[in-house]
């Protein structure tokens, strides 16, 4: 499966965004999609998945309650709505794919399968 990742850019602190995954090729609906970030100078860290039942979703703590992962398997696609953003959001946003597994699993794969280019998300003080 090839991953595309849309919808970065630069808005200030407390404002929204709307990330999009869009996959191609593979049968999408077997994938878990979990969403990583990289700040600058440091390690890429975890921050949400959706399982491939789309039953489950998964949040690192700095984001519950702001953000909300969802997935529309007819678009092959998995959205990451981004509210109450803050600077330490800021970050290069990729999107991943992982065939049958949970969405808590997608954390700790270190290895994951397919992976998306990144979108820059900017969060101004």
């Amino acid at each position: 499966v090839q991953l595309q990742a849309y919808g970065g850019g630069l808005v200030q602190t407390g404002g929204s965004l709307r990330l999009s995954c869009v996959a191609s090729e593979g049968t999408f609906s077997s994938y878990t999609i979990g969403w990583f970030r990289q700040a600058p100078g440091k390690e890429r860290e975890f921050v949400s998945a959706i399982s491939w039942r789309s039953d489950t979703t998964y949040y690192v703590d700095s984001v519950k309650g702001r953000f909300t992962i969802s997935r529309d398997n007819a678009k092959n696609t998995v959205y990451l709505e981004m509210n109450s953003l803050k600077p330490e959001d800021t970050a290069v946003y990729y999107c991943a794919a992982e065939a049958y597994v949970t969405a808590q699993d997608m954390k700790h794969i270190n290895d994951v399968d397919y992976w998306g280019q990144g979108t820059k998300v900017t969060v101004s003080s």
